[in-house]
């Protein structure tokens, strides 16, 4: 089970060796992506990343969850996002977006137990939001221990 995170804004291209570890470890274990985490499961599904033009800075980030509508004012500190078009081939969904540009925030794959998301765990603004990510991940965790996934 890992959980990769960085809390600084990094280039996510130019580590390859990262992408592949963390594509090696994809079909074996529940891995859940934060911030340059978030890149780096892009990468080493098969898709891309671009510079954002401006990033997004702060804890004023409107984020969708499009799988449950619900709307949240999140932290945030990246200046890359994932392009969606080049990870719907990898099985991947997106299921968070940034609400000011349209961007991916967040992502799961269809069958594997592998999801990520660009939201910064920090108590404030919205402290209730990304509690559902983890809580997500543990689940995923819990299966896999039971041999479910």
């Amino acid at each position: 089970m890992a959980c990769f995170s960085r809390m600084a804004p990094a280039i996510p291209r130019p580590l390859p060796y990262i992408h592949k570890t963390v594509t090696a470890l994809l079909p074996d274990y529940p891995i859940f992506g934060i911030c340059l985490g978030h890149q780096m499961i892009t990468h080493a599904l098969g898709g891309t990343t671009f510079k954002l033009k401006f990033g997004h800075r702060g804890g004023n980030q409107p984020v969708k969850n499009l799988e449950t509508g619900k709307v949240s004012i999140t932290a945030q500190n990246h200046g890359f996002a994932t392009d969606p078009k080049s990870i719907a081939q990898s099985g991947a969904v997106v299921t968070e977006i940034n609400l000011n540009d349209n961007t991916v925030e967040g992502l799961r794959h269809k069958k594997l137990p592998v999801s990520a998301c660009s939201i910064i765990r920090r108590p404030l603004p919205d402290p209730t939001m990304p509690i559902s990510l983890f809580v997500d991940f543990y689940r995923m965790i819990e299966a896999r221990k039971a041999g479910k996934i």
